[in-house]
């Protein structure tokens, strides 16, 4: 079931490593960036997330369900894969396939993951064509796969469901999504010194326009 209910309109400690570009500490590139469930559903709104990087999972999504509805269920993976590397190229999407992103352990590999697609160097798309709701095994690897990259979003399409939207899940790293729910409480707290110290000038101002009532006060009398 796709874990946000997105449509193509609107469409976690060990951490594997943590990824940076070219393969260093943490997971490094290594070949080269509807509702929800479990900590989804507790998680960060997508609306939260950067909004080019929602924007291109949506655009990765119409393709996805461009290919749907012209092959629909049935076909082998590879089919499907193919097809959508099509949509991608006439979208102009870029895309890394087997992109490889190293996992490391006290600051030592050992260990890579390998991502079925790296779309723009932002996030990972896992294809599957099978009967049957995507289960928690693929979205532990995906999981895995986002913490090692270090990267926020991951997809999960399976293009043996009926209708494809029963297919589509958004798996979401919690690393990274404890990162953005620290730097939104950070962000509310300025927030919050801001509104006391205008509360401060507003009461300086009240102060002001007493003086002036009382002046005007004076000079009535």
């Amino acid at each position: 079931m796709y874990d946000d209910r997105g449509d193509r309109g609107d469409r976690g400690n060990d951490r594997g490593g943590r990824g940076r570009h070219g393969g260093g500490h943490g997971g490094g590139h290594g070949g080269g960036r509807g509702g929800y469930r479990r900590d989804d559903r507790r998680g960060t709104p997508l609306t939260d997330l950067d909004p080019a990087l929602t924007d291109m999972s949506r655009r990765v999504i119409g393709c996805a369900i461009d290919v749907h509805k012209a092959l629909g269920p049935g076909y082998p993976l590879e089919v499907y894969a193919a097809a959508l590397k099509n949509e991608f190229a006439e979208q102009e999407i870029a895309y890394k396939t087997d992109h490889a992103f190293d996992v490391t352990y006290k600051d030592k590999k050992v260990g890579q993951v390998n991502a079925g697609m790296f779309i723009g160097d932002r996030f990972i798309v896992e294809l599957l064509a099978r009967v049957g709701e995507v289960g928690t095994t693929e979205r532990s690897q995906l999981r895995a796969q986002l913490r090692a990259a270090d990267i926020e979003l991951g997809l999960i399409i399976n293009f043996g469901e009926r209708r494809l939207k029963d297919g589509l899940v958004r798996v979401l790293n919690p690393d990274k999504l404890n990162a953005i729910r620290e730097e939104q409480e950070e962000h509310d707290d300025e927030y919050e010194d801001d509104d006391e110290d205008g509360e401060y000038e507003d009461d300086d101002e009240e102060y002001e326009d007493d003086d002036e009532e009382e002046k005007e006060e004076e000079n009535i009398g």
